[in-house]
This record gives C-alpha cells, structure tokens and sequence, in this order.
C-alpha cells in the first residue's frame, strides 16, 4: 500500500504546475501532456488541457527538428515534469532546443508559459510576434518572466530569421485601436507543415484524446438539467464535447438558455450531484432540443473554419489586412496545418485555408456563413465594444 502511494505522489507531481494561479484556469494544478508524431522523427505535438467552468479543449505546443540539428518550439505549454521530459526525450535523439517561438500578441494563455519553459532551456533563443502587450498593466516582456538576454522580436522579413533554412513565416497584425491581435503562421518547408495560433480551427464530433483523459467537464456539460446524474458513457462523452464546443465558440448559442440564479441556487439542493467538484449543484444552462444543429452547422464534418469571436469581433475591423495575410500564407504548399487548439492535425491544402476567410468577401456563399442566429451574442458583444470605444467598428465585406 506505501509503495503505490509513493508512485500515486510521483506522477501526481509530473502533472504539476505550480504557477497556475497566474492563469486559473482548470485543471489548475495538475495538467497532463500528451505527445503525438506528426511527421516521422520530424514534428511532433504535445497537448494539455484547460478552460473555464468544465468548458474545457485542448492547448497545444509544436516541436519541429531542424535540418541542422536540435529543435524548435512553437507555442510553449506549461512545463510541467511530464511535459519536459517528454521534450528531453526528443533532445536525446535530435539535439537541443533552439528556438522557442511565442506566436501570438494577445494570447495570455500562451505567453504566461513561454518564461518558465524557456528557463528549463537555457540555451534557446526567444522569437516573439510584434507588438506585444500585457493586460491591466502593459508591462515590459522581461517583467512578465521572459529572459532579457534571450528574447527578441521576430524579423519583419522571415528570410533573417536564423532559422529561415526551414522555415517561412507571415506576421498577421490587426490594429484594435487601444490594442492589437496579431500571430504569426509558420511554415515548415520539408513537412509542408503549417502552424497557426487561432487563425483557422477544425472540430470534430468525438473529443480530443487528451480531453478523454478527464471526461468530467464533458459529462458535467452532457446533463440536461441539474437533476440528472453524471454518467460516464461514450453518448455522453460525445454530447457533452459537443456542448463545449459551442460554449467554446459562441459563448452563448441560440440553442442555449440560461436558467436565472436564484432558480438555479434553489434547483441546487435537488441536484442529484451537490459536491464541490459539481460546483454544488448549480447548473444554470438548459439546451433547447434542436442544439444539435448548431453543432453540425458549426463543425459541418471537420471542416476548417475560423472562429467565430475572431470573425464578429476581430478580423472584421481589417478585412483587407487579413485577406492580404491570408494570401500570403496560402501561396505556401501545405498539405497539413496544426492549430494551438481543437482538432490537431488537420488534413487541408492552401486553398481550404485561403477559404475559410471568405466570410469577409462581399461574394460569401451563405454556406460559408456560420449561423446568423448562433452570433446573436456575439453581435450583441460587437455593438458594446464599438459603442464604448474599446475597438473600431468593424468594416464592411470586400
């Protein structure tokens, strides 16, 4: 009995990530990697989970090994036992880490990882994206963890990069008035490999692996009121992944209402689950009998997409910039692209990509719309951001 309590403590303390409270996010404390080869002894991804309120999908780090030897990070994850030593195990065949690439401008739940996993590779160099800031206070990158000496902006043209041998990249930069969203898509030539941050995303109908290693948050989201006991079977895995995805997306879709919390307080002491991990009962969500469609309309067999937040209330302030971005990238011949998040890798080519921005072309296809009805409140978050001055206003189609 000892013994397996030691093991328990020990591989409880390779999951562990003791920084979370910068970033509280589930599973706060305790996060497991999953490492996936893409490319036969070339690229490989290494997956976590987190979100909020069991809204839970995956966040994931790329390693490529470079012609010359040794490897570069793109996006780092939280650095936990497991994670490094998964990493280590790649060191030991392929060479140390080089380069490690912080791709995003205005996603804190990438950048709070990239000091803490740079310190565990003393000898890499640091690339962010242009014009990088911090929220409340915008605060220099070394007081947010990232070493001085080693860290430094991404040359506007890729062919300086020092790594320009295997890779092209283009720098997208959307201009939010007050701030800026931007990332940086990488293209590995030998692999014919293209990562993005946010840009374009798949989802599919089963939950990714490494969501399936903790299927509580699915089966949490399955239930259709508060009464209804959580039960783990594949059906409920699968309806549960699929209620998070729109949460994930829409933040509120159509399909969905939302029970007022005084209801949902005193519906609570009737919960057939009222422990602390069931939040004590309080479920304040109930699913309309058709959400089923938005998923579908949403995911539509894998297809690749762009996020809806992305599309009503960032991309659309500079259509012209993210389409001549989009070209850019999709001059590049790919046949796969690995996203930070969701479904990873996704089977596409150049022009998939270069499709799923039509929905800022005047000629979209209604096909290439998401659902007007499933944006309501995301339009609604549109209009207050335009009204108070945090963003401009978004442009018209081109």
């Amino acid at each position: 009995m000892q013994l397996q309590t030691v093991d328990t403590e020990n591989r409880l303390r390779e999951f562990d990530w003791a920084l979370w409270p910068l970033v509280p996010l589930y599973p706060y404390r305790q996060r497991r990697t999953l490492r996936q080869e893409v490319v036969k002894d070339t690229v490989w991804t290494f997956d976590q989970a987190q979100g909020i309120f069991y809204v839970v999908v995956p966040i994931r780090m790329t390693v490529v090994r470079l012609q010359s030897g040794g490897l570069l990070v793109y996006a780092p994850i939280a650095p936990t036992q497991e994670c490094i030593r998964l990493v280590q195990e790649l060191v030991a065949q392929h060479g140390e880490v080089k380069y490690i690439i912080l791709p995003t401008v205005s996603g804190l739940e990438h950048k709070v990882f990239v000091g803490p996993f740079a310190r565990r590779f003393p000898q890499a160099q640091i690339f962010v994206a242009p014009n990088q800031w911090s929220f409340p206070l915008n605060l220099p990158l070394s007081w947010l963890g990232f070493p001085p000496n080693r860290t430094q902006v991404l040359p506007f043209n890729s062919a300086a990069a020092p790594f320009a041998d295997d890779f092209d990249y283009a720098t997208l930069d959307v201009d939010l008035k007050q701030r800026s969203f931007g990332e940086v898509a990488l293209y590995h030539k030998s692999s014919r490999s293209l990562l993005v941050t946010d840009a374009v995303l798949s989802v599919s109908a089963e939950a990714p692996p490494i969501v399936q290693l903790d299927p509580y948050p699915m089966l949490f989201h399955a239930r259709d009121d508060a009464f209804e006991p959580i039960q783990d079977t594949a059906a409920n895995r699968r309806k549960g992944w699929q209620r998070i995805a729109l949460f994930a997306f829409y933040f509120q879709p159509k399909a969905l209402e939302t029970i007022p919390l005084r209801q949902a307080y005193r519906d609570s002491f009737k919960a057939a689950d009222r422990s602390k991990r069931a939040y004590f009962g309080i479920y304040p969500f109930r699913w309309k009998a058709n959400w089923e469609r938005s998923f579908e309309s949403l995911s539509q067999g894998g297809r690749l997409f762009v996020a809806p937040i992305l599309q009503a209330l960032i991309l659309n302030r500079a259509p012209q910039t993210v389409l001549t971005w989009a070209d850019q990238v999709a001059k590049w011949d790919f046949e796969r692209i690995l996203p930070c998040h969701l479904d990873s890798p996704i089977v596409a080519s150049s022009s998939q990509f270069r499709a799923a921005f039509t929905f800022l072309e005047k000629a979209a296809n209604s096909a290439d719309l998401l659902p007007s009805e499933d944006l309501e409140f995301l339009m609604q978050l549109n209009t207050g951001l335009t009204k108070r001055g945090i963003t401009p206003a978004a442009q018209e189609r081109i």
